[in-house]
């Protein structure tokens, strides 16, 4: 049986970039020193901050995700559920939501074909 699209896990799987997060002086740096608007530098953090934490999840765990993300693409949605309830390490706002999601998805999707 499928789970139904949600916009809490997709916030879930982002809780490594929340300040809300256990204090990693390390981490924070990371997150602080990419350029979240620039594709190339955000799939880079995510390769490094959130690909361990997907690849944890069983399958159906990591299709719901690929799955809630794709959905909500699919419907124009802004992701504003997702960022106005989270204050994050990111040295800039998130220019384009959508764009965000649309690279984490891409690298969601590549993880799991890797593995």
């Amino acid at each position: 049986m499928k789970n139904k699209p949600s916009m809490s896990i997709i916030r879930g799987l982002l809780f490594t970039y929340d300040i809300e997060n256990t204090d990693d002086l390390e981490r924070e740096i990371l997150i602080a020193s990419k350029d979240i608007n620039n594709e190339k530098e955000l799939s880079e953090l995510f390769d490094e901050l959130t690909k361990h934490e997907f690849l944890s999840y069983t399958k159906n765990e990591q299709e719901w995700f690929i799955d809630s993300i794709d959905h909500y693409l699919s419907i124009n949605d802004s992701f504003d559920t997702v960022f106005k309830t989270m204050a994050t390490y990111f040295s800039t706002p998130v220019n384009d939501q959508r764009k965000f999601m649309q690279t984490l998805l891409s690298c969601l999707k590549q993880y799991k074909s890797a593995h």
